[in-house]
């Protein structure tokens, strides 16, 4: 059984910062590719970052240079750190993971940014 429990969301101001995390259980977790998306009303669901078990990241042009993510295997545990904040990161954030090629989602955290 994959779970996934995002927390660190909330409300920000614009050219704040915060850290989303993502906890999973299951044995799964190192050899997973971990990732993040978001999803605003109306909108599909986009990619902002992926994080292959090796730890090597790839993230959307949108938030490049102001998104880092990382993983701590012996917590099961992958991070999302936002900083410069905008208003447009305004969305419900969801963890992903792909065990096996088979894909898993959170059930979201929102994050608000005031301007």
């Amino acid at each position: 059984q994959v779970q996934l429990v995002e927390s660190g969301g909330g409300l920000a101001q614009a050219g704040g910062s915060l850290r989303l995390s993502c906890a999973a259980s299951g044995s799964f977790f190192s050899r997973a590719v971990m990732g993040w998306h978001r999803q605003t009303p109306g909108k599909q669901r986009e990619l902002v970052g992926i994080i292959a078990s090796g730890g090597a990241t790839t993230y959307a042009d949108s938030v490049k240079g102001r998104c880092t993510m990382s993983r701590d295997d012996a917590k099961n545990t992958v991070y999302l750190q936002m900083n410069s904040l905008k208003p447009e990161d305004t969305a419900v954030y969801y963890c992903y993971a792909n065990v096996f090629g088979r894909p898993y989602w959170g059930q979201g955290t929102q994050v608000t940014v005031s301007s």
